[in-house]
């Protein structure tokens, strides 16, 4: 598959996905066995004390690491997550995180990835806040 072709096949999916949508989070970077996604900090993603919430890192790992899969998986199916991992490490506020998920194995029903959930910091500073470690499952594209 081409990379515009992968490009477009990550970002469409992408697109359809509201609370991805909502939150802001932008695509980033495309390779095959390799999606990177971004998420600004706002008010949308944070927790009580103001740093970016865990449920906001752990969406956006998954779905890294989703489209990581996606992107070696046949362009006639979809992924969906079984299970995931995620060890949280650190706290920020501002900037924003990047999500850089990876494929480790891909079979034809199961696809294991990891993603590492980096903060940029408005001074250009970058620190790993998580890491997780994803299996998905390939199911029937139906849309």
């Amino acid at each position: 598959m081409a990379d515009e072709t992968l490009w477009q096949r990550i970002q469409n999916s992408l697109e359809r996905q509201g609370l991805m949508r909502h939150l802001g989070a932008r695509l980033v970077r495309v390779e095959p066995g390799l999606v990177e996604i971004a998420l600004p900090y706002s008010d949308k993603v944070t927790q009580q004390q103001g740093g970016f919430h865990g449920g906001a890192m752990g969406a956006l790992a998954d779905i890294a690491g989703g489209y990581a899969g996606l992107s070696v998986a046949p362009a006639d199916m979809e992924v969906t997550t079984a299970e995931y991992k995620i060890n949280f490490l650190a706290a920020f506020q501002g900037g924003e995180i990047h999500a850089t998920g990876k494929v480790i194995r891909a079979g034809k029903r199961l696809i294991v990835t990891s993603a590492e959930v980096l903060h940029l910091a408005p001074d250009g500073r970058q620190t790993c806040c998580a890491v997780m470690q994803q299996t998905l499952v390939t199911v029937p594209k139906t849309y």
